[in-house]
């Protein structure tokens, strides 16, 4: 249970999140971070089974590290996402439980995927996922445009996740805020209405 979301902008790619942990109607944590920085250039949204996540996000942070050594580039996106692609469909019959939005920046240009627990993967322009992603979905279907920038792509994801904290118990306590452009990595707290960029 929670809330998470992707937009792909033109100048680059926007992932956020809420900071509720859940078991169930049961709040276990009131800080988790479900953004996960695997490489200068890509990242991921957590929103499943914390362990499953947990494991698949290290195996292709240590991947991304692995390429970037051999090939002297940082790895594609798309070629990172086939592959987690590949771990979950090759785990059967042991289903993983996981559920992530992945935005990064490369050769390409922004790019986001939505990566669902059998492995299946599409491309998304926007996409959010949890049990709060009916009332972000909504936001973002009515802010979004094909020429949208990452400074108004910001402001949508946040007001969507706003929507879901606002209906949805399995989502709350504060809103995480990433992105990614051509300059790299950067993750922005947001709080109160009030947005503070860290570094």
């Amino acid at each position: 249970m929670t809330t998470t979301v992707g937009i792909r902008a033109k100048d680059g790619v926007v992932l956020a999140a809420d900071k509720r942990v859940t078991a169930g109607y049961y709040i276990a944590h009131k800080r988790g971070e479900k953004i996960w920085k695997i490489d200068d250039h890509v990242a991921a949204t957590m929103s499943g089974g914390v362990a499953d996540l947990q494991g698949l996000l290290n195996t292709l942070t240590i991947m991304a590290r692995d390429y970037k050594s051999e090939h002297r580039h940082p790895i594609p996106v798309r070629t990172l996402v086939n592959y987690a692609s590949l771990l979950l469909f090759y785990s059967r019959p042991m289903i993983y439980l996981v559920h992530s939005i992945f935005g990064g920046y490369d050769d390409e240009g922004p790019q986001l995927y939505m990566l669902d627990w059998l492995g299946s993967y599409s491309q998304e322009k926007y996409i959010s996922t949890g049990s709060g992603s009916p009332y972000a979905m909504g936001v973002l279907e009515v802010g979004y445009r094909d020429d949208i920038t990452v400074d108004e792509a910001v402001k949508i994801a946040e007001n969507a996740v706003k929507a879901a904290m606002r209906n949805d118990p399995g989502s709350g306590e504060g809103i995480d805020i990433v992105v990614i452009t051509k300059d790299g990595f950067k993750r922005i707290y947001s709080a109160q209405q009030r947005i503070v960029v860290t570094e």
